[in-house]
């Protein structure tokens, strides 16, 4: 009886290494991401989690290893990764002259992309801005920003998007509009990579989480499995109090006009 093959990893990536002049980043990193999953790469500052992304994005060549992303060799089919991809980096890549609409707009004719217009628009609603679109950016708060910025990289429909600390300064609501963005956008097949600092970021996004150190992927499994590898601790029963975030959006509510 014929078993079903397991579909190839979107991303794939083995023996990964990257030198700056005498500092060492990368030291043979390993991972794999599965089509249409959320994977979350942790790891400290200048623990060399952006260098992977430029490199998985083409913006910087590898020292050594391979990657491969939606089947395509960063190093030897890079228009090819370039096609497949969207990039979204720490800070919102938007013009502040323009309207919503004229960002979207503009990014769809750079890709040749038929009914800008049209595109435009369904972006503006599926991100929760029609009601902002015809506003100059100037005036957006952080969230609508990063929530314009991840609908531009989707313009177009790119199978694989990198999201590279997509909620750095956010307020806490802004961070749970985003989070639902990337919810949606694995719900709809897209296959995500996360890195972020934020360790509930992690937790509440990922279908698999990568922990980077030293150069090195140390551990890659999903939450559940990365619990397993510490014993659990004995508590005794204490009363829970809410923290600052949960009293914070218990005030304000989660239906805020102009977000």
């Amino acid at each position: 009886m014929a078993t079903q093959q397991e579909p190839a990893p979107a991303i794939r990536v083995r023996g990964m290494e990257k030198s700056f002049k005498d500092l060492h980043v990368l030291r043979g990193v390993d991972f794999d991401v599965a089509q249409g999953s959320i994977y979350a790469l942790l790891g400290s500052n200048g623990a060399g989690k952006t260098t992977i992304i430029r490199i998985l994005s083409t913006l910087l060549r590898q020292d050594a290893g391979t990657a491969s992303v939606n089947g395509f060799d960063v190093g030897t089919h890079p228009l090819a990764v370039r096609q497949s991809i969207s990039l979204t980096g720490q800070f919102a890549a938007v013009d502040e002259i323009l309207t919503g609409r004229e960002n979207l707009v503009l990014v769809a004719r750079l890709r040749h992309l038929a009914g800008p217009g049209g595109i435009a628009d369904d972006a503006l609603a599926q991100f929760n801005l029609a009601d902002a679109g015809t506003r100059k950016v100037a005036t957006y708060s952080g969230g609508m920003r990063r929530r314009l910025d991840i609908a531009m990289s989707l313009v177009g429909n790119p199978p694989v998007i990198f999201l590279d600390e997509p909620t750095t300064g956010l307020d806490p609501e802004a961070r749970k509009d985003v989070w639902q963005v990337v919810r949606t956008l694995a719900g709809q097949g897209t296959t995500v990579v996360l890195t972020t600092q934020y360790l509930d970021e992690a937790e509440q996004l990922a279908d698999r989480i990568g922990i980077l150190h030293q150069g090195r992927i140390i551990a890659d499994d999903t939450l559940a499995g990365l619990k397993q590898l510490l014993p659990p601790a004995r508590t005794e029963y204490v009363e829970k109090q809410p923290s600052l975030e949960d009293i914070f959006l218990a005030i304000i509510g989660n239906n805020a006009p102009g977000r």
